[in-house]
């Protein structure tokens, strides 16, 4: 039996990651609140008065339109739904976020209050505030969505005592749920501390 073709109009979401496809398209891979983490083909996005440009628009809120029966869906409509400038060091942060939804979410599953949690992390992150708060809460509503949870009370996501072995059981859990596999995201976080670290002092 033939799989119904998926028609969505306007639904939130962003872009967790695109790749070049031919000469002028890109496959998305975006993250809806009402449909969870879909595969979409933009045909002509690269080209510059395309509909889909804002397709190229990472960590920035969207409005997205697609259809389509397979895995693989195109991409009909992306219309900005708002900018959230983010500060340099802030990215990194961004970057992980997206992995981890890259890498643990099933396909189509919609987990609109991982959606909720992803968004405020950004607008978090978008203002200066410390990285840390926001990044814990994203994982522990990560991991309880997608049944990997601590059994235990929500805690104080801005306790800066209790960060350090928050942030410890939490790694724990997810290098459990990733089955052991680095994340690219930290590996490069890893490398660039010790490249400032080996870095010679300035002269005084």
């Amino acid at each position: 039996m033939n799989k119904r073709a998926t028609r969505v109009h306007e639904t939130p979401g962003y872009v967790l990651h695109a790749t070049s496809w031919r000469e002028t398209s890109l496959i998305v891979q975006a993250f809806s609140r009402d449909h969870g983490w879909v595969s979409l083909v933009a045909k002509g996005a690269k080209r510059p008065h395309s509909v889909l440009r804002p397709a190229l628009s990472l960590f920035q809120p969207l409005l997205l339109s697609f259809t389509g029966a397979s895995e693989v869906k195109t991409l009909t409509r992306a219309e900005c739904a708002g900018v959230h400038p983010l500060p340099g060091p802030a990215l990194m942060s961004c970057w992980y976020m997206n992995e981890l939804l890259f890498r643990l979410l099933p396909r189509e599953d919609p987990h609109p209050g991982l959606f909720d949690a992803y968004v405020m992390a950004l607008q978090r992150l978008a203002t200066g505030s410390p990285a840390a708060g926001a990044l814990r809460r994203f994982e522990w509503v990560l991991l309880q969505e997608t049944g990997y949870g601590l059994d235990a009370e929500p805690p104080d996501f801005e306790d800066i005592q209790k960060e350090p072995a928050l942030r410890a059981s939490l790694r724990a859990r997810l290098s459990e749920h990733l089955a052991g596999k680095p994340l690219a995201t930290r590996q490069v976080l890893l490398a660039l501390q010790r490249y400032q670290a080996a870095k010679p002092a300035p002269a005084s």
